[in-house]
């Protein structure tokens, strides 16, 4: 299939200060680890349910980011540029890793770069983890014809806006999808995981001593709706989904 004109997905990037609890707070909830390269000169880890990666940085990188990988990206920059995209950081040269940085109309950061920097564990099937299964990646907005029409020519397909359990529009690509959420209580961008069962998964999160919080859309019952927040700050919305 044609490659898209942003890449092929490879992970959420976040600054983790200590890479060492948010392993073991991912490993709980049944993410693995993925074997890394060692392309950033920090520390550096991913873990991954095989739907998902989170890139867990030891440097202050800034914001969390998307980044994907773009092949040939010295070539494909202009080509970028053409469809609107006003690159904020370019580091390309024949001794550096290659890679480029954008911010979306959202304010969200998104990374390009030339190479993977892991290898993901040879997974048959996504993994079941305590959360569920990823669905999406989403963004809070209050502009969201703006954001949709950045995101189209860059490979996303917009879907029609839903209005249950709260206003939201996803935008899917063939390795990650991303959705806009029109929400006061969503103010971070967020990990969405869904489940039938979320309920029973929730009482087996709390019991294991896991805080789960109820800081989301008041739309959402707490009984069977929550959110986890990892020790970086990453924040991931547990939802029940119909069955």
């Amino acid at each position: 299939m044609p490659e898209a004109p942003i890449g092929r997905f490879l992970e959420i990037s976040v600054y983790a200060p200590n890479i060492r609890e948010s392993l073991a707070f991912y490993e709980a909830l049944g993410f693995e680890q993925a074997l890394v390269g060692e392309t950033w000169p920090y520390p550096y880890a991913v873990v991954t349910d095989g739907r998902v990666c989170i890139g867990l940085h030891g440097a202050q990188i800034g914001p969390m980011r998307l980044t994907f990988v773009l092949p040939n990206l010295r070539v494909q920059l202009e080509r970028l540029e053409s469809l609107g995209i006003v690159f904020e950081e370019v580091h390309i040269a024949t001794d550096v890793f290659n890679r480029a940085l954008f911010v979306d109309p959202t304010g969200h950061h998104v990374q390009l770069v030339e190479a993977r920097t892991f290898s993901p564990p040879p997974f048959e099937h996504p993994r079941d983890t305590l959360c569920g299964y990823f669905s999406e990646y989403g963004i809070p907005t209050r502009d969201l014809a703006a954001a949709c029409a950045f995101w189209e020519p860059l490979g996303f397909v917009v879907m029609e806006e839903q209005r249950e359990p709260f206003p939201r529009t996803e935008l899917i690509n063939d390795y990650f999808n991303l959705a806009f959420y029109r929400s006061r209580s969503v103010r971070r961008p967020v990990l969405t995981f869904q489940s039938e069962d979320m309920h029973e998964r929730l009482t087996r999160l709390r019991e294991r001593g896991l805080h789960v919080s109820d800081d989301m859309p008041d739309t959402l019952d707490e009984s069977t709706n929550g959110v986890l927040i990892a020790p970086e700050g990453t924040q991931l919305l547990l939802l029940q989904s119909p069955p």
